[in-house]
């Protein structure tokens, strides 16, 4: 069975999971016409996402107060720069959100909103919104599993997104390069390039801190974004040079505790 297949299957365990509670290996052995070995293998990566609790002969579902749990890992610094950039979300808006840690702290942002559409390509944040009181449309990009950056990338992942439209994507970055534009650690950018082209406003999230890091390859070029989301450590000719550029800048009240 090919990795498209595979994701497709762990996506639609989840979803049983989450109506029914529980789910054994047998059952679900049957239901998708495969081995329970197979089986033992898809709870077993689902359970290190954080997705679910294995249990004898199955899995059950993770308890709400570990869900909850989520958003108090976020680093304050990076859940300060989520609740700034989530300020330009607006009822019934289409967005994309990328795989990280400071993206991932928009979630919790999202309850009070109503009528979006969400398109994430990481599990553990499809997760997350799944769980969410005002039940936005959730889309998911498919692909292949990339365990560096903990995301689904590729061609297929490419392919489902530009069969879409959005108003926002929400990304973050390894590094800035003041001349250049976000630069990863990541070789895989392609996928991120196509959300920036998808997407009529492109917004940045990340820490002053890494600004000025050396990192070899550039994601996002200056003239592909739109609006860069960081702490008020970020030096006043560091937001002038980036102003320069065309690029809105806003600043969140830096915070570590």
């Amino acid at each position: 069975m090919n990795k498209r297949n595979t994701q497709q299957r762990r996506h639609n365990i989840i979803s049983i999971l989450s109506q029914q509670g529980e789910v054994s290996v047998d059952e679900l052995a049957l239901r998708f016409e495969t081995s329970e070995v197979t089986i033992r293998k898809d709870l077993a990566t689902l359970e290190e996402a954080g997705l679910l609790l294995r249990r004898y002969g199955g899995a059950v579902a993770v308890p709400d107060e570990v869900t909850q749990q989520f958003s108090s890992k976020i680093a304050p610094n990076k859940l300060s720069i989520a609740k700034k950039a989530a300020q330009l979300i607006k009822d019934h808006n289409r967005i994309i959100i990328d795989s990280g840690s400071t993206t991932s702290g928009l979630i919790q942002q999202l309850d009070n909103l109503r009528g979006l559409l969400v398109m994430t390509n990481s599990l553990q944040l499809a997760n997350a919104i799944h769980e969410l009181e005002n039940e936005p449309t959730l889309l998911m990009t498919g692909g292949t599993w990339d365990p560096h950056s903990e995301s689904f990338q590729g061609q297929i992942a490419e392919q489902v997104l530009r069969s879409y439209n959005f108003d926002q994507l929400f990304i973050g970055a390894d590094g800035i390069d003041l001349e250049r534009g976000t630069t990863t650690f990541n070789e895989l950018t392609g996928l991120s390039k196509v959300m920036a082209e998808v997407s009529r406003e492109v917004i940045v999230m990340l820490e002053s801190d890494k600004f000025g890091r050396r990192i070899p390859n550039l994601e996002l070029a200056w003239e592909s974004i739109s609006v860069l989301v960081t702490d008020d450590r970020l030096p006043a000719d560091m937001v002038n040079k980036i102003t320069q550029y065309g690029v809105k800048v806003l600043l969140a009240p830096y915070k570590n505790k």
